[in-house]
């Protein structure tokens, strides 16, 4: 019986070690504010405003436009992903995942840039 008895306290010592692991580790990912939305959000808002100016100023920039496009495109694609959907929070699976889906789009669109000889 004191096997038993044993087993019971260790098994209540390991069920209280880890619900302290998983509470520490919740406390060490908090959630982003409301400002932080925020501050997220007019960041982006930035970011349009400089895609909408770099089309009318697209004489200016000649060569360097779709790049400058594609850069400001994947730097929102990341703050968005990461911030708004939460991937930051998540497993590395699924930051994986939206990766090869950004270096498959981006692929696929400079594949048909090169088909029209855009370069």
């Amino acid at each position: 019986m004191s096997d038993q008895t044993l087993t019971g306290e260790a098994q209540q010592e390991h069920e209280a070690q880890t619900e302290h692991e998983a509470q520490t580790e919740h406390e060490g990912r908090a959630h982003p504010s409301d400002r932080n939305y925020v501050g997220i959000a007019l960041i982006l808002a930035v970011l349009t405003a400089l895609e909408v100016v770099s089309f009318y100023v697209e004489e200016q920039l000649g060569a360097l436009l779709v790049p400058a496009l594609m850069i400001m495109m994947i730097v929102k694609f990341a703050i968005v992903v990461m911030w708004f959907m939460h991937l930051r929070f998540d497993s590395n699976l699924f930051t994986r995942v939206f990766v090869s889906g950004l270096v498959l789009a981006i692929t696929v669109y400079v594949g048909a840039l090169m088909t029209f000889r855009f370069w």
